[in-house]
């Protein structure tokens, strides 16, 4: 039985960057309702919409954090770290696949997009986002495999452990502007094949990054 080994604030810190953003990406309604807002409304309501899908994640996050603080004695073993994070990798990748099959299509009408002529607040923009993101628990099963990947759980190191969930946060903010910011300089020719690129390009990162993590798990280098 060993215990699990300290870590410093900034390995957490690039890890809950690298978290933040991939449990972001668009997957599902949400992150065409995103995109959807930022083409007829704007870029402030499409960054309204990502602060509450944010929210949403974060609330998930720290409900998966909380449930995986639990169960650390049975972490604290280096077998059961190593199956943790093979599975985790495992879950990462059937994530990509995922995203490779995707059709945006069913989500996405972009001749729709003028029947909507009130745009609403920004409190119900906001609010409407974040009860979208909410419905669909199935992110705690993202988040366990990012967590259980990055070894990104150690409760018995409180200051490290709040970086990283503050970087996750950044992360997940950031994701949401670029996409914001992206669609909105191409809003005149986006279309459901940007957003299909988009989602091969996601998936493609999520089963890069569980291919290396099998490696890194399999050779003991992380």
């Amino acid at each position: 039985m060993f215990g699990i080994e300290p870590v410093t604030a900034f390995e957490l810190a690039y890890k809950g960057l690298i978290i933040g953003i991939i449990a972001s990406a668009p997957t599902g309604p949400v992150g065409i309702l995103g995109i959807q807002r930022t083409l007829r409304k704007g870029p402030s309501y499409g960054l309204v919409t990502g602060a509450g899908a944010v929210l949403s994640d974060i609330f998930y996050a720290l409900i998966t954090a909380l449930g995986m603080a639990f169960v650390m004695d049975f972490m604290n073993n280096r077998t059961n770290i190593f199956w943790m994070e093979i599975i985790g990798s495992a879950m990462l990748f059937i994530f990509g696949l995922y995203m490779f099959r995707s059709d945006p299509g069913k989500y996405f009408h972009p001749d729709r997009q003028q029947t909507n002529k009130g745009k609403g607040t920004y409190l119900h923009n906001f609010i409407t986002s974040f009860l979208v993101t909410l419905s669909n628990p199935l992110i705690i099963i993202l988040f366990i495999a990012l967590f259980a990947r990055f070894r990104f759980i150690v409760p018995d190191q409180p200051i490290p452990q709040v970086v990283g969930f503050v970087t996750l946060t950044c992360g997940a903010a950031l994701w949401w502007i670029g996409l914001t910011y992206a669609v909105n300089r191409i809003r005149q020719t986006f279309s459901v094949r940007n957003i299909r690129m988009l989602y091969l390009i996601v998936g493609g990162i999520a089963i890069s990054a569980s291919i290396l993590g099998f490696f890194f798990t399999l050779t003991g280098r992380i």
